[in-house]
């Protein structure tokens, strides 16, 4: 039984079972009787060594990652890593689901594992909207933009991901294309995924060209296997399609071989572009167009924020990283 257990069973929220635990006195007489009801249910104790964790990850920085499939994710918190580390910080990583809640995992470390900050990898703000006011230590979102939320204690380095997907769906636009198709996340869950769909809504409307969501947009993960799912239901829904805009790489290299199992060729039969600019990109065949985030920048001005947040030199700041279209193989006039 743990705390994250409590929080499920007694329909409160992670920092409000905590601050039960803890006998903080800002929790209402209802939460603190379901809780306790709960806590005494189950016999449930505090982990005797808790203090003891919490001493040792006293000079710990969090890492907490949505999924396992981002390519791009993974060598931005590769770089992380080692900066935090020569820092002389402990490096505390966290992975969980790409539909899950990154605010619930985020109090379940402060309170067993005390870290100094916290990186947010994937982001959905409707999370932050309600519950970041619990957090009172420094945090940056990685990725995403915090600047909309206004917390004095939160933080962001960020692709404007909005005009990215406008210039991959206009690069494609100005290639000859007009029948283009787009893989992207749950709109309703990623931030990632609306705003880069405002973006291609937008390069539409500027070519004057109609769009169909229901027809032209299918959701997905941002994985291969997902982008390879999805690049099936998209070719059936749009038999007519010439061009796909896929919202992560790992979403294109999936596409492209749902492409080739249908005995089509890229860019021949369908053009191609990605989102991010990993480097497994270069190394495809076609090597793929893309829109590259700068990961080095990303990474370096995310921790600097961060340790400049936690040493009190600074207080919120929002840097947006510019972005770059590669053009590669994939993609082409048509």
């Amino acid at each position: 039984m743990t705390i994250k257990d409590i929080a499920r069973e007694s329909g409160y929220a992670v920092g409000t079972v905590s601050r039960v635990l803890n006998n903080h006195p800002d929790v209402s007489d209802k939460a603190r009787a379901k809780i306790m009801e709960v806590v005494e249910k189950h016999h449930f104790k505090l982990n005797s060594n808790a203090k003891h964790l919490k001493q040792q990850a006293s000079n710990g920085i969090a890492i907490i990652v949505k999924g396992n499939q981002n390519m791009l994710f993974a060598s931005i918190v590769e770089q992380m890593q080692g900066m935090i580390r020569a820092k002389g910080y402990a490096c505390l990583m966290y992975y969980i689901g790409e539909m899950e809640d990154e605010l619930e995992q985020a109090l379940q470390v402060i309170v067993e594992r005390r870290p100094m900050g916290i990186l947010f990898l994937g982001s959905n703000l409707a999370y932050f909207k309600e519950r970041f006011m619990n957090v009172k230590i420094p945090c940056v979102l990685v990725t995403n933009s915090a600047e909309s939320l206004g917390f004095g204690n939160l933080s962001s380095v960020s692709t404007d991901d909005s005009e990215a997907a406008f210039a991959a769906v206009e690069h494609l636009i100005e290639l000859g294309h007009k029948q283009i198709g787009i893989l992207g996340g749950q709109l309703e869950k990623s931030r990632a995924a609306i705003t880069r769909y405002i973006g291609c809504r937008k390069a539409f409307e500027v070519h004057g060209i109609s769009f169909e969501t229901d027809r032209q947009y299918e959701p997905a993960l941002f994985s291969i296997s997902q982008g390879y799912e999805a690049m099936e239901r998209l070719m059936d829904k749009m038999p007519d399609l010439t061009a796909v805009f896929a919202m992560s790489d790992t979403m294109a290299l999936g596409a492209i071989r749902a492409i080739r199992d249908r005995g089509l060729r890229v860019p021949e039969d369908i053009s191609v572009v990605g989102f991010d600019g990993i480097e497994l990109g270069n190394y495809m065949s076609p090597k793929l167009t893309t829109i590259r985030q700068d990961r080095e920048i990303i990474a370096r001005r995310s921790v600097e924020i961060l340790l400049g947040n936690i040493a009190g030199i600074t207080g919120a700041v929002y840097e947006t990283v510019p972005f770059q279209v590669i053009n590669g193989e994939s993609a082409k006039k048509l």
